[in-house]
């Protein structure tokens, strides 16, 4: 986790950190549409989102690490589009976001230590083996940088891949890795593993939202979300976790970095 810290430190100091242009409306009631996107043009869209989930992925944190605030906080949603003149990416998406909260929403917060219910990520075998899916890539970059392209025949180093129940990543370390994971869970997860370097991981599982099968198609056959198809009766991520990677998700407490809200307004519709 400092690592990628790191990065998102050193990324916020030459990146662009405000919106030139954000308009902020309520969420039409009852509409159930809601998603959250930027692109590199540097357009940010979001859609029947609550604040909790935006002041979330403007300082990277989980549910239980955003503390305080009203009730409106969770509950209201709200449509929001912006643009930034430069782009975005996922390292300079952060900064942008606060200053959004703090200009829209008058947003003024602090930070406190508290103990809290984690998952510790350990080595699931006695052995101590890693899984046929989590290898050692002695690839080695600049994190500060985005990563050079790879030659013909070679995988990219450093590079991320998400989607529906799957997670790729090419020449990353462990507790990179855990960070991306960590939203899956809903949880702060905490490196226990041991391992250090960068590694190639793949990781597929059946997520618990699955949408409904289509009425008479039968149950063996995949369901297919975001143009890929998804086995309905595939492992659950924890259980992907031990027979993919080698490693498991023990339930703990330990202390963590909460972001506490000391002041927010509902902004005006634009």
């Amino acid at each position: 986790m400092r690592l990628l810290a790191l990065v998102l430190a050193l990324a916020a100091q030459v990146a662009p950190r405000t919106f030139e242009v954000a308009s902020v409306k309520p969420h039409a009631p009852g509409n159930p549409r809601a998603m959250m996107v930027a692109d590199a043009s540097g357009r940010f869209t979001a859609v029947g989102i609550p604040i909790v989930m935006l002041i979330r992925t403007a300082y990277n944190l989980q549910d239980d690490q955003v503390v305080g605030g009203p009730d409106w906080l969770r509950t209201a949603r709200f449509d929001i589009t912006a643009k930034a003149a430069d782009g975005t990416s996922p390292t300079t998406i952060g900064p942008m976001l606060q200053a959004l909260l703090a200009d829209r929403f008058q947003l003024t917060t602090h930070r406190e230590t508290r103990e809290l219910p984690v998952f510790a990520a350990v080595k699931a075998r006695g052995d101590g083996q890693p899984g046929p899916r989590l290898k050692a890539n002695p690839c080695v970059w600049d994190f500060t940088k985005p990563p050079a392209p790879a030659k013909p025949g070679e995988t990219q180093c450093g590079n991320i891949s998400e989607g529906f129940g799957r997670m790729t990543l090419n020449a990353m370390p462990i507790p990179v890795f855990l960070q991306y994971l960590a939203p899956k869970v809903n949880r702060v997860i905490v490196d226990r593993t041991g391992l250090t370097g960068n590694f190639d991981i793949e990781l597929q599982w059946t997520p618990d939202n699955l949408p409904p099968r289509a009425p008479g198609a039968p149950a063996d056959q995949p369901i297919r979300v975001n143009g890929q198809d998804v086995d309905p009766n595939g492992p659950s991520l924890f259980t992907a976790m031990q027979e993919q990677l080698g490693l498991k998700l023990d339930s703990t407490r330990a202390p963590v970095e909460v972001l506490v809200v000391d002041r927010i307004e509902q902004p005006s519709p634009d």
